[in-house]
């Protein structure tokens, strides 16, 4: 029990949201009796947004959490929790130590399910870490001197961005991607148009309309009954969340998402606020679905609302709107999507160079932002989403 009158912040997870989230709150919190709490598996910063990257075997920067926490006073624990106490509001790490909490930031974030598929756990790759997208990387030489395959699985903008830059990188190499959904169904036509001509520049060979019902050693069968030989395969499709907020007796819908009230608090818990894509967020043009993108949004939010509660404030709801689709097409391509605050795509678009400018720019903003919020307040929001966010639901 917590006896003195600090208030102590707890924040799960330091992905894109929670990193955000914890820079933020340093940072709105820091004339408060406060003291900020940031628990994440490894000290390393993750970029998901370019793990592609690694798995063709590029090297990123080595940011390290605590560094970009540097001069916040944010305490950084390298663990993993593995219970929530909600009624001593305490949380347990594997390492046998408990955290006290008065406000708890959940910010798991999700991974890539190779669950829904026989044979993905244990025949398919995946880029839910670097460690492992890099260990990916160091099987592409030996296979692409064999002229070998790599079989992407799965559509999304993961797996189109994954297929580009492996093909780039390795152009004796056949990448086959599956994807049960027209490739860049959510963009317009142009722009569309501008992706499929990029990945036949690439050659990689599509397969589309068509769903994967089992990973094999060496192959990929489709529900065709068609086996497809892989030398190597990478599975990009599929979301599962961390299974400690139900266990923990935190509402929660049945794919494991915190259910959030208008501000991301909980509705079971309101000392508990869900962030990213462990949390199920509603606006009134719809839900939230998992992004980059919509995770710092309602990271710097939350720290926003904390805020202004240990003030005696009552915050405001969230107001968001979804603005673009930025797609990497190697690292000499890109195509970016504009769009409405549904995600639907409006009119605008950018291609080739330009594009390559504006995707790099929003895969480096979030650990630039986070460094930088003990000196100046970055922008993270683009779009509040307009009249859309003030309908009706």
């Amino acid at each position: 029990m917590n006896t003195d009158t600090t208030h102590e912040i707890v924040v799960l997870g330091a992905g894109y949201a929670g990193l955000i989230a914890t820079a933020r709150l340093a940072r709105y919190t820091r004339k408060s009796d406060t003291r900020i709490t940031v628990v994440n598996p490894s000290s390393r910063f993750t970029e998901r947004l370019r793990m592609h990257q690694v798995a063709a075997g590029q090297k990123l920067t080595d940011f390290r959490i605590p560094d970009l926490l540097t001069g916040t006073g944010v305490e950084f624990r390298q663990g993993v929790a593995t219970a929530i106490d909600t009624t001593g509001r305490q949380v347990r790490l594997d390492d046998g130590a408990v955290l006290h909490y008065d406000t708890l930031v959940y910010a798991l974030g999700s991974t890539t399910d190779t669950s829904i598929v026989p044979g993905a756990a244990d025949h398919a790759w995946t880029l839910n870490d670097p460690r492992t997208a890099h260990h990916f990387s160091e099987r592409l030489p030996e296979i692409a001197a064999a002229g070998g395959t790599v079989t992407v699985c799965g559509g999304g903008l993961t797996g189109i961005e994954a297929a580009a830059e492996i093909a780039e990188a390795y152009p004796a190499l056949t990448v086959e991607l599956v994807s049960a959904a027209e490739l860049g169904a959510m963009m317009g036509d142009k722009a569309r148009a501008h992706l499929n001509r990029a990945l036949d520049r690439l050659g990689v060979v599509r397969r589309v309309g068509v769903k994967v019902d089992k990973v094999l050693p060496d192959a990929v069968r489709l529900d065709t009954g068609e086996l497809v030989g892989s030398d190597l395969t990478l599975w990009t499709t599929g979301v599962r969340v961390s299974p400690l907020a139900t266990e923990s007796g935190i509402a929660t819908t049945a794919q494991g998402l915190i259910i959030t009230d208008s501000t991301l608090r909980s509705v079971s818990h309101p000392d508990i606020h869900a962030i990213g894509d462990a949390a199920l967020v509603r606006q009134p043009w719809g839900q939230l679905h998992g992004t980059c993108q919509s995770g710092v949004v309602t990271a710097d939010y939350t720290a926003t609302v904390i805020a202004r509660l240990l003030r005696g404030k009552a915050p405001k709801p969230l107001r968001f709107g979804y603005f673009h689709q930025p797609v990497s097409l190697g690292r000499k391509d890109a195509v970016v999507q504009f769009t409405r605050a549904d995600d639907t795509p409006a009119r605008w678009y950018l291609t080739g160079k330009a594009a390559v400018i504006y995707k790099e720019q929003v895969s480096g903003t979030p650990p630039v932002a986070a460094k930088m919020s003990r000196y100046v307040k970055m922008p993270v929001q683009l779009s509040k989403g307009g009249r859309a966010t003030r309908k009706v639901a």
